[in-house]
Parts: C-alpha cells; sequence; structure tokens
C-alpha cells in the first residue's frame, strides 16, 4: 500500500469537513474563521505527516540498500579473509614456523639483509641412501623420503629449530636465530633434538618393515656452534632465509664424518653440553675446506639416564628387539637374561660353525 492510498481516508474526509465549513451557518463570522482555520492547520498538519512519512519510507530504502551492500561487502571480506588464511597456511609450508611468524608480524622486513650471529648449526643426512636409490623404485623411495623428513621435521619444530632446507635426503638446521634461548641453551636444544631424531628413526623401522624395506635407515648427524651470516640472500625477486659461513661448513663436514646413526659435534658444541650430554672424544678430524683439525666427540646420549634411555629398540629383516628393563619384574629380568644369553650363544654357534661341503 502506497503512502497516498494510506492517507486517501483523510483526504475525503477532510475535503467533506471544509464543504461542510463553507455550507454552514455559524453564530457569528468570528466562529466560521476559526473553524476554517483549524480545518486549515489539519490540512498542513496531514501533509507534514505524509511528507515525513515518505521521508520515513525513503530513509528505509536508502537503510535497507545499505544494509545490503555492507552484507555483501562483509561477504567478501570474509571469503578473502578465508583465501588469504589459505594462502597464509599454504606460504608457512615452505618457511620455518620462527621465519614465517617473524615476517608476518612485521619483526623482520623481507629485504636483502643479512647479520652476525652465533648459531648452532645441525645437518643429517641417510646413510647408504644413494645405493638405496638404486633398489628402490622411484615411488616407494618418494614415500620412504617425505615419510622420514615429516618425522624429523617434527622433532624438530617440537624442539623449536628453525628448520633451513631440504636438500635430497639431508636436512639443515639451526638455532639462534630469529629467535634464541642464548648461546648455550641453543646448543643444548640442538643436540637433545638430535638425540630425539635418532630415537624416532628407531621407532620408525618396524613401520617401514611392513612396507618391504628390509634395511634399517640409519642417519648420520654433525652439528657445530660458531658465528654465522643470516638473513635473506639472494635478488630483490627471489631471496632465501638461510645461512653461510665456516661454522655451517664445519657441522656439514662432521656429518659426512660420522658414521651411520652417529651424532659428532665440535668441540664448540661440546663446551656447551657436556655437562648434560654424555660424549666420547674421537681426536681432531681433518676436514675438507677448514685448514686446522676440529675436535670433535661422539655424543652417547644424555648424561642423566632416565627409564626411558634406558629402554631399548632394534628392528630389522632377522632381529627384533624391544626392551624395557625399569618395567621388568625380577622373574621377567632373569627370563629375559637367559633368552639373549641363548640368543648370543646362537649366533657364535653359527659363526664358529664349519662351512657346508658342496
Amino acid at each position: 500500500m502506497s503512502i497516498d492510498d494510506l492517507f486517501s481516508k483523510e483526504e475525503e474526509v477532510l475535503a467533506d469537513t471544509e464543504a461542510i465549513v463553507d455550507d454552514a451557518s455559524f453564530a457569528n463570522e468570528v466562529t466560521r474563521k476559526s473553524v476554517q482555520s483549524l480545518v486549515k492547520e489539519y490540512r498542513k498538519l496531514l501533509r507534514t505527516t505524509r511528507r515525513m512519512m515518505r521521508l520515513s519510507d525513503r530513509n528505509e530504502r536508502e537503510l535497507n540498500a545499505l544494509a545490503e551492500t555492507h552484507r555483501k561487502v562483509s561477504e567478501e571480506v570474509s571469503r578473502k579473509n578465508q583465501e588469504l588464511e589459505a594462502l597464509s597456511g599454504k606460504l608457512s609450508k615452505y618457511l620455518s614456523p620462527q621465519v614465517y611468524n617473524s615476517i608476518f608480524s612485521g619483526k623482520q622486513e623481507v629485504k636483502l639483509a643479512s647479520r652476525r650471529e652465533k648459531l648452532t648449526v645441525f645437518f643429517s643426512d641417510i646413510a647408504g641412501f644413494t645405493e638405496m636409490t638404486e633398489r628402490m623404485e622411484a615411488e616407494d623411495l618418494t614415500q620412504l623420503l617425505n615419510s622420514y623428513l615429516t618425522a624429523m621435521s617434527q622433532v624438530a619444530l617440537e624442539h623449536g629449530a628453525t628448520i633451513d632446507k631440504f636438500i635430497g635426503d639431508a636436512i639443515m638446521i639451526f638455532f639462534g636465530d630469529p629467535e634464541t634461548r642464548g648461546v648455550r641453551e641453543d646448543a643444548l636444544v640442538c643436540v637433545k633434538m638430535a638425540i630425539a631424531m635418532q630415537e624416532r628413526l628407531s621407532e620408525l623401522q618396524s613401520e617401514w618393515m611392513r612396507q618391504g624395506i628390509h634395511e634399517p635407515l640409519r642417519c648420520r648427524i654433525g652439528i657445530n656452534t660458531g658465528y654465522c651470516t643470516v638473513g635473506n640472500f639472494g635478488s630483490d625477486d627471489r631471496m632465501d632465509y638461510t645461512i653461510i659461513g665456516g661454522a655451517a661448513n664445519i657441522a656439514s663436514r662432521l656429518e659426512n664424518q660420522a658414521g651411520s646413526g652417529e651424532i659428532y659435534i665440535s668441540y664448540e658444541t661440546w663446551a656447551h653440553v657436556h655437562d648434560d650430554i654424555t660424549c666420547e672424544d674421537v681426536g681432531a678430524i681433518q676436514v675438507k675446506g677448514v685448514a686446522q683439525p676440529v675436535s670433535t666427540y661422539r655424543v652417547l646420549g644424555l648424561a642423566n639416564t632416565s627409564a626411558e634411555s634406558r629402554r631399548m629398540r632394534c628392528e630389522n629383516q632377522h632381529f627384533q628387539l624391544y626392551l624395557d628393563p625399569d618395567s621388568m619384574t625380577s622373574e621377567e629380568k632373569d627370563e629375559s637374561r637367559s633368552i639373549l644369553e641363548l640368543a648370543m650363544a646362537s649366533i657364535t654357534a653359527r659363526d664358529l660353525s664349519p662351512p657346508k661341503e658342496t
């Protein structure tokens, strides 16, 4: 119903009233004029009310239009935010969480810049990986490598590491930038991370054996503490957040020198961690690219042996062992000891038995 339709009855009544006033007889002219003035004022009131109704109707339409526009804008902003969050989530997978957070929080600018920091640098790779690639199909190798890198990355992130890059089966990690706990704590948590990685790798052996990988994976690890140049390197169009310097080179060389399943650390790292980590002196090692021999230590484990560290797990194609002595009763320990002695006797007897005649 339009506003004119809404006031049509009032218009009819007002017109009839005006006609009656014009034709009616009044006691005097003063009374007539008073009544005519009253009817005139009512007509003004009617016109004013109609204008106000029209203005209110127009304002309501405008407000509804604004509300609809606001709704559409809100939906578009929400959609853009969802797209931005999805894109941000994808980009975060290409950056270490610390680097990602420092960039998006505004603490770090995305420009070519670097600085000198004392870092603890970690390198690792899979022992015998080249030979493994020759024996495995590409699809199986890809699945295995991704499973390994995922597991190692989870351990690294749990310890607050800055994951620099993956180079095939190799992993480069550092502690001390863009966040640091202090040089000593950075070195200590790095070595603890390396130990945790080796333990996690042992736990994964049974899963990989079910996938047909009979030879257990073992990784070699090298760690060094020293000054590096850290920052954004590259061009204005494409840059990487990474480190360069002799300290990183030493960590890489120590990893190359380490044996399967071993963790080698330099004297600089050992000096910060030896109160908490049990190490064995390997001696001075001559490494490529470094003029002076590098004093090296082999990590044996945490200094304060806990129930967790006393557990042992080993699984390969022909031998499986899980040992948790702290959870055993005295009877279980005696039985396990007898089983291990029989196993050792069986292995020794087989080694000493004469070869079969052909």
